[in-house]
């Protein structure tokens, strides 16, 4: 299997993430608004007038089948259908846009892991600006090649390191070296009030009298202290709640200790929400709101990605299904309310898919993985489709290879079952054909 599938196990590793009572209760209410830590609606108003023109105003539109499954009027904000496919362009234009002459005449500088160097470069082509845009060496080759489509001849892209904050420290040397300016993807205050942009159209569209929670995923945290700036001023009575990977809760355990924090490691699958080391101005405004921070295991978001693709036809980059994999560990308070999920983003390479597919298909019990021995390969193999088989399973990969001092040949078997008790009867099967195996387990790296 490819790193995906490594990426999305790694993110097991990492401490539970099922809610207490106790914790599902802090992440229902907030505290109270103290505006002097939050981005000001002056502020958030002239970032939405500036952008007017600029980006699309996105839909919010009720989904008719997360309404009845959770009982509860579900909102989605789609900035899946912005122009870069992402909310990170109303942050960068507003930065950018800004900038004095002096500045005009440098180069800009970030760091990305995909949509925010998007938004960089869509808004120095469009300002006619030169960028120098960072991006991990395992970014998505679709992100990579947007980049250079929106940026033109107005952009570098230099491809180093594998996360985030390691293209950060490059990207930072080089700004420095070079006298450039550096565009910050989410700790800049003109960065986060663009991205509260957002929250004035949700407001404005959204037909429904009130709304009782706003759920958004938390990376670096910039989208996230606009949307709870704007909020906690124009709606306070609006409960927002944040959602981040659970391989990388940069933020959450930056609120848990009162003070940012640097992580060792940090799974990257989720790649538009995994930072290591949360930003100055984000923690001060999210701390001042939020009294936790949701996790969601990377095998659910990989569940809501292909949910949201058989049920809504959306195909939603994994930073954009936190807000809605969220929604099942609030079914029972979520009842009778009205409910806005952020979709922040929907650029994903297609050729992950079927790693995504097979991943979401062990977390429920359906797809297995294990190692079989076989003495002779056509032999054993025959006899495991004929003998250990049932009618209803079905083989979806074989994998082998035949050691030379060793008649037997360790293959990596995939099957699919109706349910786990299927799975268990193939299990006794392959006992009494005395073929020898070890099982896969989806919570393992898978090599």
């Amino acid at each position: 299997m490819m790193s995906d599938s490594k990426n999305i196990q790694n993110g097991c590793d990492s401490p539970k993430s099922n809610s207490t009572i106790e914790e599902d209760d802090l992440l229902m209410t907030n505290h109270s608004p103290q505006l002097d830590q939050l981005i000001s609606l002056p502020q958030i108003y002239k970032a939405y007038k500036r952008l007017k023109n600029v980006v699309n105003r996105t839909p919010i539109h009720k989904s008719t089948k997360l309404s009845e499954e959770f009982q509860a009027n579900i909102y989605l904000k789609r900035e899946d259908l912005q122009i870069i496919r992402s909310y990170k362009l109303r942050g960068a234009y507003n930065l950018i846009s800004q900038m004095s002459e002096d500045q005009r005449h440098r180069t800009v500088f970030c760091a990305s892991a995909g949509n925010h160097a998007q938004g960089v470069a869509y808004s120095c082509n469009v300002l006619k600006i030169k960028a120098c845009i960072f991006m991990p060496a395992i970014a998505q080759k679709q992100k990579i090649e947007a980049v250079r489509s929106f940026g033109k001849e107005f952009c570098e892209i230099v491809l180093i390191g594998s996360t985030y904050d390691e293209c950060y420290q490059a990207a930072q040397a080089r700004c420095q070296q070079e006298n450039g300016v550096f565009a910050h993807p989410f700790d800049d205050e003109q960065v986060i009030a663009g991205q509260g942009s957002l929250g004035i159209e949700v407001l404005e569209d959204i037909p429904e009298k009130n709304i009782d929670y706003f759920i958004f995923p938390i990376g670096g945290g910039g989208c996230a202290s606009g949307i709870v700036s704007f909020f906690k001023q124009a709606s306070p009575q609006t409960v927002m709640i944040g959602v981040s990977p659970l391989g990388a809760p940069s933020m959450r355990e930056a609120i848990r200790v009162g003070h940012i924090q640097e992580l060792k490691n940090i799974n990257t699958f989720v790649d538009g929400a995994s930072i290591k080391k949360s930003g100055q101005w984000t923690f001060k405004i999210l701390s001042s709101i939020l009294k936790d921070v949701h996790l969601v295991p990377e095998l659910q978001v990989c569940h809501t990605m292909l949910k949201m693709i058989n049920q809504e036809g959306l195909l939603i980059e994994p930073a954009g299904c936190l807000a809605i994999s969220a929604l099942e560990n609030f079914r029972e308070k979520l009842k009778g309310k009205t409910v806005v999920c952020l979709v922040s983003g929907g650029n994903i390479d297609l050729g992950r898919m079927s790693d995504i597919r097979t991943v979401s298909d062990m977390n429920r019990e359906s797809q297995h993985y294990l190692y079989i021995n076989f003495c002779d390969q056509a032999c054993s193999v025959k006899q495991f489709v004929s003998q250990c088989l049932g009618d209803e399973d079905e083989l979806t990969s074989l994998q082998y290879t035949k050691k030379t001092k060793d008649s037997r040949g360790p293959a990596l078997v995939g099957i699919k079952t109706r349910c786990f008790e299927d799975f268990e009867n193939i299990l006794k099967r392959l006992d009494e054909n005395n073929l020898e195996y070890r099982i896969i387990s989806p919570n393992k790296l898978i090599v």
